[in-house]
Formats: C-alpha cells, structure tokens, sequence
C-alpha cells in the first residue's frame, strides 16, 4: 500500500471509529491485507486502538498480531485482551509465528500464556520450543493436511475440505503409512485431475524430498531455491513426518540472514535501523571498533619502525594511504564475493580450488593494471624518480594479490571450523591488510632504500 492510500484508509478508519460503525469498519478490513492494517495500526493512538481491537474478531486479532512482529505491540494487544480472550488468540496463530514471539518472554510469562490456550495448541508451540532456534523444527508448523496411504482421492478431497481454513496450504497432500513414516506426496493441482475413486498411492510420487528436523534455516533455504518448493515436509531421525516449511517463512529467513551478514560484515553485530536510538546504536558499534583501534595502533608501530626510511625518503609518505586502502579494499571485496556466494552453494574441494585459483588470477590483473598505472603516476609525479615508481607499483602489486587472497581464504577457513563467515567483517579484512600492505611498501622501500637517495 503506498503512503498515500494508507493515509486515506487511516483517515477513513478514525472517522469510522469515532461513528462506532462496526460493520462499516468490517467491510474497510476485508479489503485490507494483514500486513497493510498492521501498518493502519501503527498509526493509531492509544484510544483509537484500544477501540478497534473491541470491534476485531479473534481470528483478525491473531492476525495483526503475527503481522505486527514488534513483540512489545505484541504483547501490548495480548495484555489489552486479558487472559481467557489473549488465549482463544493465541489459539488461532501459526504456532511458528507464536514460537517466535514467546522466545523474547520470560519463562514466567511464557507459562502464563500458555495456560490460558487449549491443551493439544499449547503442546503444538511447546514441541516447536523444544528445536534449536534457526532450525527447521523450529520454523515448521503442525497445520497441514496428511492422509494415510489407503485413502481414495475422494477421501482425500473430503479430508482437504474438512481442514482448509485451519491448513497454511494445500499446495501438496502428504502421505504417511501407519507409523507415520512419510511415504509420498501429491500436489493439489495432480489430484483434482485424477479420477475420483483412485488410489492416492496410485497418483503420489514416492520420491519424497524432505528436510530433517535439525538442519540449518539457510540450508533449508537453498531445498526452496534448488527445486522452485512452495513447501517443504520435516521429518525425524526415523523419517515421521512432523510437519512442514512454508515459502512465506522461508522468505523471512533469507531477509533475516542477509540482514545478519550485512550486520557482521559491517562489524555491528546486532541490527541498527532507522529507528535505534544513538545511544543504543553507539553501544552496539562500539566493541568492534574498540578491537579495530587496538589492531590500528599496529599500524602505527609498523609506520615508527621505519622510522628512518621515511625520513629519508619523505616521497614515500605520499602514497602510504593509497597502498593501504587499495589492499583493503580488493580484500573486502573479495569477502563479499565468498561470503555471498556460501549462501548459495554448498562447499566441496573442486569448489574451493576453483574459487581460490579464480580470485587468485583476479588479484594478479587487478594488481598489474592498478600497478602499471600508479606507476606511470609516481614516476611524473616525482620528476621521473624510476626507483620510486618501481617501489610504489611492485608493493601495489604484491598487497593487492595477497589482500584478494586474504579476502577469499579467511572466510572459506573459518566456514570449515563451522563458524559464520561473515564474522570475517569488512573492517577486520581491511585493517589486517592495512598491517600487512605497510610492512609490503616500507619493507621493499628499505630494501632500495640507497637508490631512493
């Protein structure tokens, strides 16, 4: 909804409340997407909401609140509702959406909801509670239709029928066998082209793909990439189907994990918005940049060890931050490249030799053509000083090689110790390039230093 309609809609439902036209109200909602009345909402005032939740029906209140996803608007709704009502509520959302939503609470709180829901609703959440989080257990839900692999396509229909409002989809039917193995599938479109009094083993597919319950959230992502899945089934150790993913959850966890990268890559570690406020975002960025400035002042260590050198060739100095910068930057680039492309593809042997040898021969044209030039440069700047221009470029070339080959194998190391990545944050790859590029420049420059003078 663009600003503007959402402007006009919030105009028309003040207007409609202060009338206390519920039917009106009703009618204006039904033509609303959840996500587009949780932003209506937002923009009411206190009253004005307290109001309109009096004219929602629990199943539009559970909605608003799983659109909403800000916990303390959440728990703000919960609160208003009182106990038995917030129960019913709770009864009648994704219990994926409740798990999320209760795993910000206090244990207390938590058991206190939860007691106010229907036994076998409150089981459900708790069984999804019990996965780790950002694993498929925890993102499946128990809210989809399964038929035992005797049924007839027109039992099947019958069943479809019965639980469509309380299915996330229908997109598929599974079939499970009498220990509740999972044994086939059927999509919704195959079966109302089959012949009514068909066996649904007559018209399933066998080959099933399915997730286990403890596989990583990004990994499940790539099952929905790989084979174009608008859901997916999980199973236990003993192949029980247990429930299933959603393409809509899957796109939360591809926006979430992005969101993640970026904020390690930018060494954040924790989300800053438009909305965090300065104190809380300087709290956050501060750690990181604490280590960096620590590492920086190797940097300068490095720079007062050669001392001399730059005494004696004050030129030097003229080009130190463009070497340093350059390396780091080629160098997280590079991260960026591995780091994106983890996220996508599994890793193998063949993988990483190919992505190693590639980013080694871009290092090398990179660091020719960026040499060749700077050189050219150096050598008219300094009234045709050759030996300074041969410095400049041959450290150029020799940092940007190693800083792209920094950028490339760093991340893929730590992806083999099982830790993320994206830990490998720009400003780290760029400072520890800084150290070594000015040990490179300063350390070639020693070495010519009598033809310099």
């Amino acid at each position: 909804m663009s600003n503007h309609n959402e402007n006009e809609f919030s105009f028309v439902l003040l207007r409609l409340l202060e009338g206390g036209k519920k039917e009106e109200i009703q009618r204006l909602l039904d033509e609303l997407h959840p996500y587009d009345f949780a932003n209506l909402y937002r923009l009411l005032l206190e009253e004005n909401r307290n109001q309109l939740l009096s004219f929602l029906s629990i199943n539009q209140i559970a909605d608003l609140i799983e659109e909403l996803e800000d916990h303390d608007l959440q728990l703000e709704i919960l609160h208003k509702l009182g106990f038995e009502t917030s129960g019913k509520v709770l009864d009648e959302m994704d219990n994926d959406d409740l798990a999320a939503l209760l795993d910000v609470l206090s244990p207390e709180l938590i058991q206190k909801l939860l007691s106010g829901m229907k036994k076998e609703e409150s089981e459900a959440v708790q069984h999804l509670m019990s996965y780790p989080p950002e694993t498929a257990g925890r993102l499946m839900t128990n809210r989809f239709v399964w038929i035992r692999d005797h049924f007839t396509v027109r039992q099947t229909v019958d069943k479809i029928k019965i639980f469509a409002e309380y299915s996330e989809t229908i997109n598929y039917i599974y079939i499970i066998d009498e220990q509740k193995k999972l044994v086939g599938v059927v999509s919704y479109r195959d079966l109302i082209l089959a012949d009514i009094d068909s066996k649904i083993t007559d018209i399933m597919f066998e080959r099933v793909i399915s997730v286990p319950v403890y596989m990583d959230q990004e990994i499940v992502a790539t099952f929905f990439e790989r084979y174009d899945f608008l859901a997916v089934p999980v199973v236990d150790e003993d192949h029980v189907l247990k429930g299933i993913i959603t393409f809509d959850d899957i796109i939360d966890v591809v926006i979430y994990e992005a969101n993640e990268d970026i904020e390690k890559l930018s060494a954040t570690g924790k989300a800053i918005d438009f909305d965090t406020k300065a104190l809380v975002a300087a709290y956050r960025r501060l750690p990181w940049l604490i280590l960096l400035l620590f590492i920086g002042i190797i940097s300068g260590s490095i720079i007062s060890g050669f001392e001399d050198t730059l005494e004696k060739v004050v030129a030097l100095a003229f080009f130190m931050p463009m070497i340093a910068g350059m390396t780091g930057n080629t160098g997280t680039q590079s991260l960026a490249v591995i780091v994106r492309g983890l996220a996508s593809r599994e890793l193998n042997q063949k993988a990483v030799r190919k992505v190693i040898t590639r980013e080694l021969g871009v290092g090398f044209l990179i660091g020719l053509i960026c040499s060749a030039l700077i050189s050219v440069i150096a050598y008219v700047w300094q009234d045709g000083n050759m030996v300074l221009s041969l410095v400049v470029g041959s450290s150029l070339f020799i940092t940007l090689v190693i800083g792209t080959l920094a950028g490339t194998i760093i991340p893929l190391i730590l992806y083999r110790l099982n830790i993320d990545p994206a830990v490998a944050s720009g400003p780290l790859i760029t400072t520890i390039n800084d150290i070594f590029s000015l040990v490179t420049y300063f350390g070639i420059a020693t070495l010519f230093i009598k033809y310099l003078l």
